[in-house]
């Protein structure tokens, strides 16, 4: 008996797994130079260039997050914002070990490599400055 776990599956373990790190986000996919990039590239122009004349993709933009199966194993190459003031070398490590464990966990898979790269980082936004009692 053979099972298979589609890319979707894996996919969503892994976005599912990332949204739960406090102070990390998924970065957007934008296609940049180096091995990323190229990477992102590749994968957005198959996504994307399977939908028909007049047709957009979901509302869910795509995101910074390749996945290579070979056979039984699987390789991740995520991109990553990081909120300012965090430690970036702790929340990268956080997210590797996570999702290492969560997709062999889950699946059975072995996980070869999974490499994390800091994309942006979040700036706090400025809250708006409350009222004062005297401009009521």
């Amino acid at each position: 008996m053979e099972l298979e776990i589609s890319k979707n599956v894996l996919t969503d373990i892994a976005t599912s797994t990332l949204e739960r790190i406090e102070g990390l986000s998924i970065a957007v996919a934008t296609p940049r130079p180096g091995k990323l990039g190229e990477a992102l590239s590749e994968s957005l122009s198959g996504s994307l260039g399977s939908l028909g004349a007049g047709e957009m993709p979901s509302s869910r933009r795509p995101r910074a997050l390749k996945i290579t199966r070979d056979g039984q194993s699987v390789s991740l190459e995520v991109g990553v914002n990081i909120e300012y003031g965090k430690n970036l070398h702790k929340l990268a490590q956080q997210a590797q070990n996570a999702l290492q464990e969560n997709i062999e966990l889950m699946t059975g898979l072995k996980v070869k490599a999974v490499n994390v790269t800091v994309q942006n980082l979040s700036l706090p936004v400025p809250s708006a400055a409350a009222p004062s009692a005297g401009n009521a």
